[in-house]
């Protein structure tokens, strides 16, 4: 057998080997992602949804949209977001250039010296470049053209690369949507909690005027001997409390407009709001639609779905690996001794052109556990999709739930408020009177102080739990 035969043989067998080897990937165990959600959150098949309306619309409250409008260009952690979805645009054109071909120009000059007695250096030295005319000893070298090297993407490696890239892009801008939506929320929380405290505070100096009142009676009970030292005692401690009470609640104030401050990134500084009305204030009517729109509205599920491509792009790419890869390569330019001689053509030109056949066939132990390591991925964004959507779905019920006990709540807190307000008066009246003593006035007044606080802070609930079933439905972002 010639020589030729035997290497076309052998060449021949390599390709077989390298197209087996390729064929022999590790079997995997896959997982699908259930999309199915309830059919509704109550009974109702209204498709309506809140989150469709705009965050401007949603808020009335011109103070609060005007914070709302400021944290959105100031947020230091929104703005890290953004160069991280900048991170990602620029990771697609890299990804996008791979599988172009990558083309480099460039020129270069040197100086070679063959030793004499070699092969090379003799063929040189009884070789003459033009009839009498040597080769020059050492021998220059100039030389200027361009040179291409491309894999030709057989097996869409380099595009599913690209794919997954475009898809982590998705991913991290609906990241921000979603943190858009989680800085809103957040905002309108701190200011209803502001607006809250205000009110709660006061209430506090309310009743200091009036408990102040009601030591000024004890006083002048005690200067006609109907009443005892102790009793002067009793009132005016309540006093002292009540007072202490403000500086606690101005402290909370202070905490609560820096933690506003923050979120819009600036200093500390007073808070624009207005305090007026807080207990008359009217939560927002919502429309919790259909589960099924979650998929589309939750910037976190939909984070969760792009990622998942992503990861399934990337087995994908991992399972090429597996193939022989196609690579060429191609120079095109002129070549001389002599910078004269550049120009002669065609005796200058330099041109190649090769092709390369190349996979894996021993010790593939390094591509098969990248292989199993990117479908644990793929399965790891299945369950994140999973539980990311569960957790969508638990968060919009126990927020719907928790307006209507609040509702109810809040009804029964008034009446409360309402009838301790009026005992304030009979108690003063029947102490007046010596119907009734001072302990039952005081024990009056701490109840009625503590039902107006806590009628406050279910307002403050209520109207929290729309701000964040407005979040949970995925209201905000757009």
């Amino acid at each position: 057998m010639s020589i030729k035969r035997i290497g076309h043989c052998l060449g021949t067998m390599a390709l077989i080997t390298l197209l087996n080897s390729a064929c022999q990937t590790p079997a995997l165990v896959t997982r699908t992602e259930n999309r199915t959600v309830p059919a509704s959150y109550t009974d109702s098949q209204d498709s309506a949804n809140t989150a469709k309306v705009r965050w401007r619309d949603f808020f009335t409250d011109p103070y609060l949209n005007d914070l709302i409008d400021l944290a959105l260009k100031n947020n230091q952690e929104l703005n890290i977001t953004l160069q991280e979805i900048e991170i990602s645009r620029n990771e697609i054109k890299a990804r996008q250039g791979e599988y172009l071909p990558f083309v480099s120009v460039g020129g270069g000059a040197g100086i070679e010296k063959t030793p004499r007695y070699t092969r090379l250096g003799a063929l040189e030295a009884t070789t003459d470049i033009k009839p009498e005319r040597e080769m020059p000893d050492p021998l220059p070298d100039f030389r200027v053209g361009a040179f291409a090297r491309w894999e030709v993407d057989i097996w869409h490696k380099l595009r599913n690369a690209k794919k997954a890239a475009i898809s982590r892009y998705l991913a991290s801008m609906e990241g921000r949507n979603f943190m858009v939506t989680n800085l809103i929320a957040e905002i309108a929380n701190s200011y209803y909690e502001l607006l809250a405290l205000d009110n709660q505070l006061a209430i506090i100096r309310q009743n200091i005027d009036i408990q102040s009142n009601a030591l000024k009676i004890v006083r002048m009970e005690k200067e006609a001997t109907r009443v005892t030292e102790l009793a002067v005692r009793r009132f005016q401690a309540q006093v002292l409390n009540t007072q202490n009470l403000q500086y606690d609640i101005q402290q909370r104030i202070i905490e609560a407009e820096n933690r506003i401050n923050f979120l819009v990134g600036r200093y500390p500084q007073p808070v624009q709001r207005n305090n007026q009305g807080f207990e008359s204030l009217v939560p927002a009517v919502i429309q919790a639609g259909l589960p099924s729109q979650l998929l589309e509205n939750r910037p976190d599920v939909r984070q969760a779905e792009h990622d998942l491509a992503a990861a399934r792009l990337d087995v994908q790419v991992a399972k090429a690996n597996f193939y022989p890869s196609l690579g060429l390569s191609a120079g095109l330019g002129i070549q001389s001794f002599n910078p004269v001689y550049l120009a002669t053509l065609p005796e200058s030109l330099l041109a190649s052109l090769v092709g390369d056949l190349a996979g894996p066939v021993v010790n593939k132990n390094a591509i098969k556990a990248a292989y199993v390591s990117a479908n644990a991925r793929q399965i790891q964004a299945v369950y994140n999709y999973e539980r990311t959507l569960l957790n969508a779905y638990i968060e919009v019920v126990n927020q719907l739930s928790k307006i209507s006990n609040l509702e109810k709540s809040y009804g029964v807190k008034s009446n409360e408020v309402q009838a301790l307000t009026e005992s304030i008066t009979i108690s003063n009246r029947l102490f007046s009177s010596a119907r009734a003593d001072y302990m039952e006035v005081l024990l009056t007044q701490r109840d009625a102080l503590e039902s107006r606080f806590d009628l406050i802070e279910t307002k403050m609930q209520q109207l929290n739990a729309v701000v964040n079933v407005y979040r949970a439905l995925g209201g905000g972002w757009n």
